[in-house]
């Protein structure tokens, strides 16, 4: 990751940071709770939009605050709200160790938002070229449909997507100024080629639902009362009391 955090400071690496921190800033700044996490590349502050009093970056990045691997993640079960991962899939030895530690540490309902390079997208294509590629391109590109099954079998669910960089992947800034063009033409004409995906995820607990108010019928007390000549001691008034709400499992 310390190569791939080098290579930001590229003209091509400035697109991209500048691209992805847009939609983590829009992202993040509506997410709740106590605690949110960063793995890897704390030269984006991918939780600088987040009002959470607790937020950490950790990894093996230089930089972070803490230092750990992504496959063991040194948090308690169920303890963390909010856990990123910008492009750590696309470097990862074991994605799938990644993603398991993630789905251990967050809570019920907690959110999951990763980035990674688009292997069917120019940017893909960009890594067949001959030579020895550096970062990125050395990365295993992790397919988005094979993405979205690994999550899906560890419970997780899709908020929203999105797709970035749509622009030719080159260093030059006049050829990268030209190809913005694409920006536009690319999200209405064939979106799904975007050099970089988003994904929102939130973990579900099957099994786990939220009950509404129960409300029980309280009979007042009974009399008499006669309104313009008529009995009405049959009828009975009746007040709704609501029930504490409870979350069951």
């Amino acid at each position: 990751m310390n190569h791939f955090a080098d290579w930001l400071a590229t003209p091509l690496g400035h697109y991209l940071a500048s691209a992805e921190m847009d939609w983590y800033d829009r992202t993040v700044t509506d997410i709740f709770g106590y605690k949110a996490v960063q793995l890897e590349l704390p030269q984006l502050d991918c939780l600088r939009a987040n009002r959470m009093a607790w937020r950490l970056h950790a990894g093996q990045s230089a930089g972070v605050a803490l230092r750990c691997m992504g496959e063991a993640l040194p948090f308690a079960n169920q303890s963390i709200d909010l856990l990123i991962l910008p492009h750590v899939l696309d470097f990862a030895a074991n994605p799938q160790a990644v993603l398991r530690e993630a789905e251990r540490v967050l809570m019920p309902e907690g959110r999951l938002l990763i980035t990674g390079f688009n292997p069917w997208s120019l940017w893909g294509l960009r890594r067949l070229k001959n030579g020895v590629n550096p970062a990125p391109w050395r990365g295993n590109f992790v397919a988005l449909p094979r993405l979205k099954d690994w999550l899906s079998l560890l419970g997780f669910e899709t908020i929203r997507g999105e797709f970035l960089c749509y622009g030719l992947p080159v260093q030059r800034e006049k050829w990268l100024s030209r190809s913005r063009f694409l920006e536009d033409a690319g999200d209405r004409w064939w979106p799904a080629a975007g050099g970089v995906y988003c994904l929102d995820m939130v973990k579900r607990v099957h099994g786990m639902r939220l009950i509404g108010p129960k409300w029980r019928t309280v009979p007042a007390v009974a009399g008499a009362v006669t309104v313009a000549g008529v009995d009405k001691s049959n009828v009975l008034e009746k007040e709704l009391q609501p029930e504490k709400t409870q979350l069951k499992k």
